[in-house]
């Protein structure tokens, strides 16, 4: 079978997750071998970001949020990739390496920024008028939103942060509220 070429390094948690990457791209893969993400990890990763771009591809769980925010703390240049989680679930485990190729595929294809030059101007108000904050069913409201959008599941605040990286509009939200 022909591997799809990748370009950019891609962070995962461990081995079962860089296997699944390497059965269909050709990729270069760093392993964080769990949520204690080590100096020496980091130190590469910098390092490679100076040249390459880095996609970080965690578990939908609060371990992967955590090697998430602690990689893009130090990588601000860092691209998020998020599978959804109802996609990613078996054997009543959950993560990358539960995936489907064509779940990881999606969501290499929209891949969310750690940091923005151009940000968005959504503001907490916004989303209290879209009723995706601050109210009952809000975050049922989100989940849809972020899922159809790609955007990986937070609070409100992550929400914002991550839909104002990529310059998303109200209307863009609304239109995905559809």
């Amino acid at each position: 079978m022909n591997k799809i070429p990748y370009p950019s390094i891609i962070v995962v948690e461990g081995t079962s997750d860089e296997a699944l990457l390497h059965s269909f791209l050709d990729v270069d893969v760093v392993t964080t071998n769990g949520s204690e993400v080590s100096r020496e990890t980091i130190d590469y990763l910098k390092n490679a970001a100076t040249t390459r771009s880095i996609v970080i591809l965690t578990d939908p769980d609060s371990p992967g949020k955590r090697i998430r925010d602690l990689i893009a703390k130090e990588v601000p240049s860092a691209q998020h990739a998020f599978v959804r989680k109802e996609k990613s679930i078996k054997h009543h485990k959950v993560g990358v390496a539960e995936s489907s190729k064509d779940e990881v595929l999606l969501a290499l294809s929209h891949l969310v920024p750690a940091s923005s030059p151009t940000r968005g101007v959504l503001t907490g108000a916004d989303l209290l008028s879209l009723g995706l904050a601050g109210c009952p069913g809000a975050d049922e409201r989100r989940k849809e939103v972020e899922a159809r959008l790609h955007l990986g599941h937070g609070n409100a605040k992550t929400f914002l942060k991550r839909a104002n990286a990529i310059n998303l509009s109200i209307q863009d939200i609304q239109e995905a509220m559809k």
